[in-house]
């Protein structure tokens, strides 16, 4: 598909819709489901899942989903957004002198987990280890390792760090059977 860079062991389904793949960088052991749409510029980091009916529409600011992040079905997440205050013109369709997009990087960090129907804003940044309910609206900066939920999000109470010892033995297996696998190859 012409990413621009792919790594081991990436499934992207069939069914998902996939735009400027030149601009889009995918790490290890991530997935990409069933009727997704990506789009722009988007990185993805290692062990990322992209649950069924997701949007990550990166256009020319980017969205990055660091290691161990994952978006629930139908999760949208906007890197750009037309005004809707009804100043300027809307849509794709309209010349951009008529339009005033608002246009900001999204960063879900490490561990981030976004519940199904949330839909993160542009210039969003998803903290390490933030959890976001489902069905929530995201449209300020979160706190690291705490849980957010609502329509717009607000934080709830802290988020527990014990994923991260599970982490550590999960990249010392991985790198073990990696090394493994190396080690068979070369006696063949």
């Amino acid at each position: 598909m012409g990413f621009a860079s792919l790594g081991q062991n990436v499934k992207i389904s069939d069914k998902a819709a996939i735009y400027g793949a030149d601009q889009m960088q995918i790490g290890d052991h991530s997935r990409i489901d069933d009727f997704c749409v990506v789009s722009g510029r988007v990185t993805i980091g290692r062990n990322v899942h992209i649950a069924p009916f997701c949007l990550v529409a990166g256009g020319v600011p980017g969205i990055t989903l660091e290691d161990f992040s994952g978006l629930a079905y139908r999760v949208c997440v906007f890197a750009q957004s037309d005004d809707y205050s009804g100043a300027t013109m809307t849509n794709p369709t309209v010349p951009a002198r008529y339009k005033a997009e608002r246009r900001a990087a999204v960063q879900i960090g490490r561990h981030c987990i976004v519940g199904a129907g949330a839909l993160i804003a542009p210039g969003v940044v998803l903290a390490e280890g933030t959890a976001v309910g489902a069905a929530a609206l995201v449209l300020h900066p979160t706190e690291a390792w705490t849980i957010w939920a609502g329509s717009p999000a607000r934080k709830l109470k802290d988020r527990s760090r014990d994923l991260l010892a599970l982490e550590r033995d999960y990249l010392a297996q991985d790198q073990a059977i990696a090394q493994g696998s190396a080690i068979a190859q070369d006696k063949t």
